[in-house]
């Protein structure tokens, strides 16, 4: 009803505006038909002035009407919506009124049978107080009867404390000289006792001081002064006999070191412009004869692994299976004799383990340290080696990592040989007894020629 009632309105507005544009227009024209012809121009030019007006009047209006239209679809559309909303809601509240009847009907139900239940257990609650107050009239005599009896017993456990207080109060009188004396020498006991206790705690923080002393120390106090004479014997040797043979040898080494340098640059200078092309050359068709030969030994020497594994692994799985059996019986021999091994050695072993332990961790401390040291320098000569070899020619094709490996290794080894062997040379050397020269007849008596006389 309000979309046609809008559109009539439009035809209505639309129909006016045609009727006021063309009321004037009516009037001019019966104007100019008693008016002379210049006059006739004036007026049809005022009339297309008019007319053009008119015309955008008609064009505003046009586009007002098309605006409301478009505003009239839009609201239609929404009503439409709000209409569709409206009916699901209705059908919503006619279900919802339905629940509501139907869970009504279930209350009533539902009171109508509590009711029934509440009396059945009123019923039931009351027989079960009935029973209740029978119970807490038993109880209240029982309680009753309880208290009598407590009654008596406190009377009889009050008389009991009196007579035992009168015993007390006897002993006492005869016992007190004897617990005096008594308690005298306890005292007395107790102060030796004390002193005892005092002494003995002096004597075990001391020797528990000197054994934090060993216990902290590296070596323990006999070996460290032994250690500490050996070390200097060490030194005065070192410093009269080693230190000036060690650096007369390097200076040797050195002097012969610098010779042999100034001996090799030229025949270095030399392999490398005539010996290294053809060397190269060499290598190059050595590598390629041998390869086939290789190939060929490589393949062999699988064929023969295989061929002797196959072999080989049935005989030792039945030698398995054979020497099972007795390593077996073996093993049950053995047992009990290796568990009283384990439980006599046991003690000692754990005895043992214990006077070590403070010097086993000192030394892998020392170790570790020693570990990280040598890692550390062994690396360095390995960078060193490595420039060195790649410094020349020659020496570059034959640097691998593990002949830097193996030559650093060697590198920090060799002053330890040397140190070891001129140790060995100075201390270690054993006087040779001069030989006395036996002729082949040493061992005869020497027995002096019988002289011949003349006469006989």
């Amino acid at each position: 009803m309000r979309i046609t009632g809008r559109v009539f309105l439009a035809a209505a507005v639309t129909a006016l505006l045609l009727l006021l544009a063309a009321g004037p227009a009516a009037a001019q024209d019966a104007a100019v038909e008693g008016v002379a012809p210049a006059a006739e121009e004036i007026a049809a030019s005022a009339r297309a002035k008019e007319a053009a007006v008119l015309a955008a009047e008609l064009g505003q209006l046009r586009a007002k009407i098309s605006t409301l239209e478009s505003r009239i679809a839009d609201q239609t559309l929404e009503l439409k919506t709000k209409d569709d909303a409206i009916e699901t809601l209705d059908m919503i509240v006619k279900e919802k009124s339905q629940k509501i009847t139907d869970m009504q009907k279930e209350v009533t139900s539902l009171q109508a049978k509590g009711s029934l239940a509440a009396e059945e257990q009123a019923s039931k609650a009351n027989a079960r107080a009935i029973e209740l107050e029978k119970q807490i009239e038993k109880l209240k005599m029982d309680i009753t009867a309880q208290k009598s009896k407590r009654a008596a017993l406190e009377a009889k456990a009050g008389d009991a404390d009196k007579k035992v207080q009168e015993l007390n109060t006897k002993l006492e009188k005869r016992t007190s000289d004897d617990q005096k004396r008594r308690i005298q020498k306890t005292e007395h006991a107790l102060k030796v006792a004390e002193e005892e206790l005092m002494k003995v705690q002096l004597e075990t923080t001391t020797k528990a001081k000197q054994l934090r002393e060993v216990h902290g120390a590296w070596l323990p106090p006999w070996l460290a002064t032994h250690a500490v004479r050996s070390m200097e014997v060490m030194s005065n040797h070192w410093n009269e006999h080693g230190k000036p043979a060690v650096d007369s040898l390097l200076q040797k080494a050195a002097e012969k070191s610098a010779q042999a340098k100034k001996w090799a640059e030229p025949h270095l200078e030399t392999a490398k412009t005539k010996w290294m092309p053809v060397a190269k050359e060499k290598l190059v068709t050595l590598k390629k004869n041998a390869e086939p030969y290789v190939q060929m030994v490589s393949e062999k020497s699988v064929e023969v692994y295989q061929t002797s594994n196959d072999f080989i692994r049935p005989h030792l799985v039945n030698a398995h299976k054979a020497a099972d059996p007795y390593f077996q019986e073996a093993k049950k021999l053995s047992k009990p004799y290796i568990d009283q091994i384990a439980t006599a050695t046991k003690p000692h072993v754990e005895k043992i383990r214990t006077t070590l332990k403070p010097y086993t961790k000192r030394a892998r401390h020392v170790y570790g340290q020693f570990l990280v040291t040598a890692t550390r320098y062994h690396q360095q000569a390995q960078a060193t080696i490595s420039d060195y070899l790649h410094q020349h020619e020659f020496t570059k094709q034959f640097v691998t990592e593990e002949l830097v490996w193996y030559l650093a290794a060697a590198l920090l080894v060799m002053p330890i040989f040397v140190l070891y062997t001129l140790l060995i040379d100075t201390f270690c050397t054993k006087k040779q007894k001069k030989k006395t020269p036996r002729s082949s007849n040493a061992n005869h008596v020497h027995r002096r020629h019988k002289r011949r006389h003349a006469d006989k």
